[in-house]
């Protein structure tokens, strides 16, 4: 199942919005093409943070939890 913004996988949480919001998108890409769960959610985080650092966006926040908010309709 593809993660959203609401969903991800708590790995994810400490992360910035915008950083989470890559990760999840190339963590989702990595499912696409037939990764497992465990290495797209390695792999997105990564290179989330590694696109973070190159524009000079701060990729977490030390001891931060970020639920997700609003929550999702129903």
């Amino acid at each position: 199942m593809p993660w959203t913004e609401y969903h991800f996988p708590p790995a994810m949480n400490h992360l910035d919005e915008p950083v989470r919001a890559k990760a999840i998108a190339i963590a989702n890409a990595l499912l696409a093409e037939g990764h497992d769960e465990g290495m797209a959610i390695r792999v997105g985080i990564a290179k989330a943070k590694a696109w973070a650092a190159r524009r000079g966006i701060d990729g977490q926040e030390a001891g931060a939890f970020s639920p997700p908010w609003p929550p999702p309709p129903r």
